[in-house]
């Protein structure tokens, strides 16, 4: 199915709705609008299999440029708003971008690009013109709202987070299918997660980011309504749900330890019977945490893991998580593999680097090298994550291979003890790394974000030492505890450890304290 489809059978239907204004879009309007954004870049002489960029926050032209491009055969380089002009530049190159959209709401780094990317086309959104940007909606509203004759399915071309070093580009091959044919992902929504044409979805993540883009545009897909959160709040997200009955959403755990944390009578004064299904991923959540929602909002609580590259999808719904707490599921597209430092598979219950067997190849664009250390002797492919799988053939994450700490010989990899400290009720946040030691080598270092900064004291140290040790080995527990303001955490859940290690290791400044 496709948003086009949907303006001929409910036009009045709200595609989406931005929640902080109330601004709402239907079907028709949709449709009508990515009509002539087509228009508007075949006029400008693009063609199939170019590249336009979208540097946008969650603005409510979002959607209709992605859909445009989506008609018009173009990739659509969503592009991080936080990231720095130099950032924004190596995208805009690596995928060649011709024509580049962006909103006032990115900030001052829009300054920047006219210098950093003379030969590519600017336009912004927001009803006037800024700088060398013209006015994107006034240049669209000139042109006609019926197809282009030429239309063939685009698709998204997005650029990984960046967690672990530089950001690659995932660009799958254009086929020239129709606009409307069938879409996995759709089908999954409905198949997995019990997504419905009148299901209401909230959105509350960065538009940019794989997950909310992908699930939003395949909630249109199948003709229903998605509320857009501007900006992540936890008491706005519950108001949200009981104001438009919202029935589905994805998550990341961040979203959920952030509205566990609001007070016992903010979490009462909201209804939210109405959840069916809340899917979340993205990063890994402590079971504490899974067990608190599930108390909360019942066995509907949905998980999978997978990465932009799409090479393997691994799901488990609700009841098959209360018996196998702790696991992120099975995989559906392709076979998962625990395999050792050979490359070779390993027996269940022995841990070891996730591979994919069967699956979607691993492509990176202009990044041949990438593949090739991401891919094993045998054609499976890893995102770079450790685990394991139990005899039924459940995958247990470890955590990322490249942020193992290893001291004194010993193994040590962070997710367990940053699983434990995101539950002491003074911790809003927490990263550990590893820190150079010069008799152990490394050093297990947790950095803390406090609810309250006022709380970042000695006390609090000694309180969360004597925590870990009395919850894990010795071994696994931190040798220091410094703290930090805010975490740098991506809006999707992600954080970005590589910048606080790094900041141990001297290659760059550090506000840890």
């Amino acid at each position: 199915m496709h948003p086009s489809v949907h303006a001929k059978t409910h036009p009045d239907r709200a595609a989406y709705i931005m929640s902080a204004t109330g601004e709402t879009v239907t079907f028709k309007e949709l449709d009508e609008r990515s009509n002539q954004g087509a228009q508007l870049f075949r006029s400008l002489g693009l063609k199939a299999g170019d590249v336009i960029a979208i540097l946008m926050d969650n603005h409510p032209r979002f959607f209709e440029i992605a859909w445009a491009a989506q008609r018009a055969g173009l990739y659509y380089a969503c592009i991080s708003s936080k990231l720095t002009g130099g950032e924004i530049e190596y995208i805009l190159g690596d995928c060649e971008a011709k024509l580049l959209i962006t909103s006032a709401g990115v900030g001052p780094v829009i300054d920047e690009l006219p210098a950093l990317a003379p030969g590519v086309d600017l336009y912004i959104v927001g009803g006037k013109t800024h700088g060398p940007y013209k006015d994107f909606e006034a240049a669209r509203a000139a042109m006609p709202t019926t197809p282009i004759a030429d239309e063939s399915a685009g698709a998204d071309m997005l650029y990984s987070s960046g967690t672990t070093g530089r950001p690659k580009g995932i660009k799958p091959p254009l086929t020239g299918a129709p606009i409307d044919g069938p879409n996995a992902l759709s089908m999954m929504a409905q198949g997995l997660f019990g997504f419905r044409p009148d299901s209401t979805y909230l959105s509350p993540a960065p538009l940019y980011h794989a997950a909310p883009l992908r699930w939003c545009m395949s909630v249109q897909r199948i003709g229903a309504t998605v509320v857009v959160m501007e900006k992540f709040d936890p008491e706005d997200a519950l108001r949200l749900i009981e104001k438009y009955k919202i029935d589905v959403g994805q998550f990341v755990p961040t979203h959920f330890v952030r509205m566990l944390k609001l007070p016992p009578e903010t979490r009462a004064r909201y209804d939210i019977s109405s959840m069916r299904s809340a899917v979340h991923a993205a990063a890994p959540c402590p079971i504490p945490v899974k067990e608190q929602m599930m108390d909360w909002w019942g066995p509907v609580i949905h998980e999978y893991y997978a990465g932009s590259e799409g090479n393997g999808f691994c799901y488990i719904g609700p009841q098959d998580w209360l018996t196998h707490k702790g696991s992120v599921g099975k995989g559906t597209t392709a076979e998962v593999k625990i395999c050792g430092e050979d490359g070779e598979a390993l027996p269940p219950r022995t841990e070891g680097t996730v591979y994919f067997a069967g699956g979607t190849p691993l492509t990176y664009h202009n990044a041949p090298d990438k593949v090739k250390e991401n891919t094993n002797q045998h054609g499976w492919t890893t995102l770079g994550d450790v685990g394991w799988v139990d005899e039924d053939g459940f995958l247990y994450l470890t955590d990322r291979k490249s942020f193992m700490i290893i001291s004194g010989g010993v193994n040590i990899y962070p997710q367990e003890l940053e699983n434990l400290l995101i539950t002491h009720p003074r911790v809003q946040d927490a990263a550990v790394v590893g820190a150079p030691h010069e008799e152990m080598g490394e050093q297990v270092v947790a950095v803390i974000q406090p609810v309250d900064w006022a709380d970042a004291t000695d006390d609090l140290r000694a309180e969360l030492n004597a925590f870990c040790r009395a919850n894990l080995s010795h071994v696994k527990s931190p040798r220091r505890i410094d703290f930090m303001q805010e975490l740098p955490r991506h809006p999707t859940g992600k954080l970005y450890k590589r910048l606080i290690r790094d900041a141990y290791w001297g290659k760059e400044g550090s506000k840890i304290v």
